[in-house]
């Protein structure tokens, strides 16, 4: 092997750390300046989000590991040759030709793309192994094979570098794959398409890994827009979000908000679990219908009167509310009143809150004019002997009585969301009693992650009516021109009267600023992120938006983020076959019909990167047990490790005895069972504690088959596979990147399809 060859990628490499060493320092300058100086109008924060945005990505790259920011090199046959990384770096500050090419940058794409029979002008494509600055490997591909020039690292097998990746232990965080991106994942990552974009694929086809780098070229590709309105992805529950949560700062990308469903709502973090059959009847599309008879229910009108209760049994007297004025008696509030100034305030279409001013109005004018007939009215039949000023300070007078805004509140109150659900859950209303039944809430119940749309659907219903809010800023923003203006002034009434008759070639303050422009310059600055300001704003509206394990969410919680992207660019991930939500939708015509027809692109992945063959066959063979038509994708690898059985009465015992066994020296061992199993299982498994939020980063953690969704191990423990539903099963026996073994009690036969396993003592 050429030791030159070698010798000349370390030399480029501690020269590229040296470069990326003065980066660092002007990026923290760069960001601390833009943090300290700039000012608060809207094309200033969308400079600033850029600069942040681009100067912090760069920061994350750096400080999330060294390993790997320069992974390949491309020559080309017309003598060309480009180095390619994980963050694009020039030369220095003033040199257009890159140090190192973005990996998504277009003239990168041969590094995925090119082969042999299509080298798309490529003699040669190297991978560049490194450990922190120091060069540990080089691996070259041939594509121009009329080129006789040969290195001595060249590699027999072309997947080498992607079947290594394959193999390494697991440290409990997704690690991105830019290096070992797939001809077929390039394509979509960089999609064209500006819609809605489906990512289908079963276990381990590395839809997740595709989602993140497409939201990370799209980033790149569309900078400025993103940095304004943020990407949004959406993660299945708390323990994947940690899991994904590295792979983005990785490739030097900020400006995202992760979430799980649960925490889109501000000011909620749902931790309750609803009853079995709950979740399903909250999630149904029914549900805004249901919610907004119920906002109806809210606005009433006087309650009827029974028949027979007045002087005269034949004349029912109209119902109405009673109100006591201290200057002018009872006034009544009749329901004739109450219909009219409902029927107007509905007629607005505005949400409940913002239509109740049109209500308390109509009602205000009606009462005035029943004052203005009781105290005008003239004795011998003329006309009213009030005034319009009388009539005018009588209205004022019914606008600000505490009794006739008791009685508006009590027929239409305002409403928080939080309030309404709620009242709603402890006595669910327009379902039937089964129904009602399943979601039923004692009072101070937690809320569940199902709870989070039916808050965001009361929220669209009710409104915020942030009048008071608007004009209690309008009035310090004119307090502040007021201010600056008044600078500005004395500032002119300094100049020399020696002047007056002169033409003053010096420019005073006056002369270049106004005080709209000094007063917005002196507004505080809103130093938060895109992300932050996007997680504590429902109404914020993402550029684009990321959903993964999309076959689980429920029609309602569609409903919520179809609301937070209204361009409809998202990019949904996710496998029919392993739907398990009660909720879930399942189907992609199902979820997307509703909000873009038919104008949406699906996409499959069919190789199976993760799962060995052995393991994959065992998984497939369960759900073909139920749906014998079912395909599942084709293993790129075979370790010779065939899955095993063991049958117990001990379970806790049997388990921990097998972790202790099969506990990989590096990597890491997940025990997944079903959640009753947990505090039996937790005290037999070292450093587990049952309940906890499971830590990915320890060697044995304990899951349910819905926590381990997304994730993978080196390996697996299936705990009494009996006990789970078949697509929860399936998700469960496709988490191991080497090995899987089973345990059970032999309460109940195996499954159909886990009879092939082979059986230990």
């Amino acid at each position: 092997m050429s030791t030159e060859e070698f010798r000349s990628e370390q030399q480029f490499v501690t020269a590229l750390y040296t470069r990326l060493d003065d980066l660092r320092q002007k990026a923290e300058q760069a960001v601390a300046q833009a943090l300290r100086e700039v000012g608060n109008g809207a094309q200033a924060r969308l400079e600033r989000d850029v600069l942040v945005a681009e100067q912090s990505g760069l920061l994350s790259a750096l400080d999330s590991g060294e390993n790997g920011l320069c992974f390949g090199r491309l020559e080309f046959s017309d003598g060309r040759d480009h180095h390619i990384g994980r963050i694009g770096v020039r030369e220095d500050d003033a040199e257009r030709t890159p140090l190192v090419l973005d990996w998504r940058a277009e003239v990168a794409r041969p590094f995925y793309l090119a082969t042999g029979h299509h080298p798309m002008g490529l003699r040669r494509r190297r991978h560049i192994t490194t450990r922190g600055r120091q060069v540990t490997a080089l691996h070259d591909e041939i594509l121009d094979l009329t080129d006789t020039e040969r290195t001595g690292y060249e590699g027999a097998d072309a997947d080498a570098v992607l079947l290594a990746a394959l193999d390494a232990a697991r440290t409990g965080r997704m690690h991105d794959i830019v290096e070992t991106i797939q001809a077929e994942q390039d394509r979509i990552i960089r999609s064209p398409h500006r819609g809605v974009l489906v990512v289908e694929g079963g276990p381990g086809t590395g839809k997740t890994a595709v989602a993140l780098h497409r939201a990370a070229y799209l980033l790149y590709a569309h900078r400025e827009l993103l940095a304004r309105r943020g990407v949004l992805i959406v993660g299945p529950n708390p323990a994947f979000l940690g899991y994904i949560g590295e792979v983005l700062p990785a490739l030097g990308e900020t400006g995202v908000l992760l979430s799980s469903p649960g925490e889109l709502f501000p000011g909620v973090h749902a931790t309750g679990t609803d009853r079995p059959g709950g979740a399903e009847v909250k999630g149904r599309a029914a549900m805004a219908d249901v919610l907004a008879r119920v906002v109806a229910d809210r606005q009433l009108l006087p309650e009827e009167v029974p028949a027979g209760t007045g002087e005269d049994t034949d004349v029912v007297p109209e119902p109405a509310l009673e109100i006591d004025h201290d200057d002018y008696g009872t006034l009544l509030l009749d329901r004739t009143m109450a219909y009219e100034a409902r029927d107007h305030a509905r007629s607005t279409g505005l949400p409940h809150n913002l239509a109740r001013p049109y209500f308390a109005f109509r009602i205000i004018d009606a009462l005035t004019e029943q004052l203005t007939d009781r105290l005008g009215a003239d004795p011998y039949g003329g006309p009213n002997l009030l005034g319009p000023d009388d009539v005018a300070q009588l209205g004022k007078e019914i606008a600000t009585s505490g009794p006739v805004h008791a009685a508006i509140d009590s027929l239409w109150p305002h409403l928080t969301p939080q309030q309404l659900i709620t009242d709603f859950l402890e006595e669910p209303t327009h379902l039937t009693d089964a129904d009602a039944d399943l979601i039923r809430r004692a009072p101070g119940g937690a809320w569940t992650p199902a709870d989070v749309p039916l808050l965001d659907e009361a929220a669209e219903l009710l409104g915020v009516d942030d009048t008071a809010e608007r004009a209690a800023r309008e009035r310090e923003r004119l307090e502040r021109v007021a201010y600056a203006q008044g600078v500005l002034d004395l500032s002119a009434g300094s100049e020399s009267f020696e002047f007056e008759d002169q033409e003053n070639e010096y420019l005073a303050a006056h002369d270049i600023i106004d005080a709209e422009r000094m007063a917005e310059r002196h507004e505080e600055a809103d130093h938060r992120s895109t992300a932050e300001r996007a997680a504590a704003d429902r109404r914020w509206a993402f550029g684009h938006v990321v959903v993964d394990e999309a076959q689980e969410l429920s029609a309602m919680a569609w409903r919520l983020l179809m609301r937070r992207c209204p361009t409809r660019s998202m990019t949904l991930v996710g496998d029919p076959a392993q739907t398990g939500d009660e909720a879930g939708c399942g189907s992609w015509q199902a979820i997307l019909e509703p909000y873009v027809g038919d104008r949406w692109e699906l996409v499959r992945l069919g190789v199976n990167y993760r799962t060995p063959a052995e393991i994959m066959e065992v998984a497939a063979g369960v759900l073909r047990a139920h749906h014998p038509g079912f395909e599942p994708p084709s293993s790129v690898r075979s370790t010779g490790v065939k899955p095993w059985v063991r049958a117990a009465p001990d379970l806790a015992g049997a388990v921990g005895e097998e972790v202790l066994r099969h506990r990989p020296a590096e990597g890491r061992l997940a025990v997944i069972a079903p959640r009753p199993l947990h505090a039996e299982l937790a005290p037999a498994l070292p450093g587990v504690r049952a309940g906890e939020e499971p830590d990915l980063t320890r060697t044995v953690v304990l899951l349910d088959p819905r926590q381990a969704k997304g994730l993978e191990f080196d390996t697996v423990v299936v705990v009494e596979p009996a006990d789970q539903e078949p697509s929860d099963l399936y998700v469960a026996l496709t988490r191991a990147t080497q090995a899987l073994g089973v345990v059970h009690s032999g309460r109940r036969p195996l499954p159909a399809g886990l009879d092939r396993l082979v059986a230990v003592d």
